[in-house]
């Protein structure tokens, strides 16, 4: 099963996030890597987080929100973060609803439309897709690969489940205390005056509590999930260039930060020696320094060179050759 992965750290992880700057191939890598797991026997999913939705048009099929058999063995979806926004917020709503008299709506609808353009609102939104995929999937499949985001919203998202999940937690306690003080207010008469005419404390509080521990509950998991090296593994991708270098170091020192255990970095589209004159040797000499310094600032990952293709890497045929290079 592990064929070709050990080269990337990779043995027994089900879990493998690919990541890194926008445009350095992070979708032609996750897509290999889900044609190399197909192809060695192991049912897996590919899952575009990706706003540019490439994910499909690599594997010249339409992918959709919904799991799509793409070969034997390898199933593909891509989320549509806006879309995912909406259904959470949807959701919401309608939890909110039932919780708050009919007076009360049109203030639920308002703020419901506020949140909408709330910062970390679709990375809350992408977390809770995220969250039931890991927790649903690693059932079903052998591997889920994720293809992320450009560096910046990945980070973002992938440091919520441990926030969220203290957030969720002191909203829990919150609300025990508030219960504890409403049984309290309760015991003094009947507590009527204290308590709107139509309130059903005892029910709703519960129905929160619920609401709140079936959060806590997968958003633990998440994080359980994230942090465990045996269980996860994530890449980075770069290419051999300044700025993709910068954030890529960044991006391991966030990483490593929040304890998500990186395993290797793909370097990719690195010239060939088939590249000649003059504008390729100077593109190579500059290359051959950008080189040196990836070999020394990531020297704790396990590192893979992917050359820079004659043609863009779309179709099957051409996953099989960037493959190749993967391993």
């Amino acid at each position: 099963m592990n064929l070709g992965w050990e080269a990337l750290g990779i043995w027994h992880q089900k879990l493998i996030f690919v990541g890194g700057k926008g445009g350095v191939g992070k979708t032609t890598t996750a897509a290999a890597l889900a044609v190399m797991a197909a192809q060695q026997g192991c049912r897996c999913l590919v899952v575009s987080m990706d706003p540019a939705h490439s994910l499909g048009d690599i594997f010249e099929q339409s992918l959709g929100s919904r799991e799509q058999l793409i070969l034997p063995n390898l199933w593909g979806l891509e989320i549509d973060p806006e879309g995912e926004a909406d259904r959470y917020l949807a959701t919401v709503k309608q939890n909110l609803r039932g919780l708050v008299k009919p007076s009360l709506f049109e203030e639920v609808d308002r703020q419901m439309n506020l949140a909408r353009l709330a910062p970390g609102t679709v990375e809350a939104a992408l977390l809770e897709r995220m969250s039931l995929l890991m927790g649903e999937g690693l059932s079903r499949y052998d591997r889920i690969i994720f293809d992320t985001a450009p560096t910046g919203h990945t980070l973002r998202l992938l440091s919520l489940p441990a926030l969220m999940t203290a957030w969720v937690e002191g909203l829990l306690k919150g609300r025990d205390r508030a219960t504890s003080l409403g049984r309290q207010f309760r015991q003094l008469g009947d507590g009527s005056s204290l308590l709107p005419k139509d309130a059903q404390p005892d029910q709703r509080t519960e129905t929160i509590r619920q609401i709140l521990s079936e959060r806590q509950r997968r958003l633990a998991r998440a994080s359980r999930l994230l942090l465990d090296p045996q269980l996860t593994a994530f890449i980075l991708v770069l290419i051999p260039e300044g700025l993709p270098i910068l954030e890529s170091q960044k991006a391991l020192k966030v990483l490593q930060a929040h304890r998500i255990p990186v395993t290797a970095l793909v370097v990719n589209r690195v010239l060939p020696e088939a590249v000649f004159g003059t504008f390729g040797e100077t593109r190579r000499a500059q290359e051959a320094e950008h080189l040196r310094t990836i070999r020394k600032t990531f020297h704790s990952l396990r590192q893979v060179d992917v050359p820079l293709l004659e043609r863009d890497v779309r179709g099957i045929e051409m996953l099989h050759l960037l493959r190749q290079h993967l391993i």
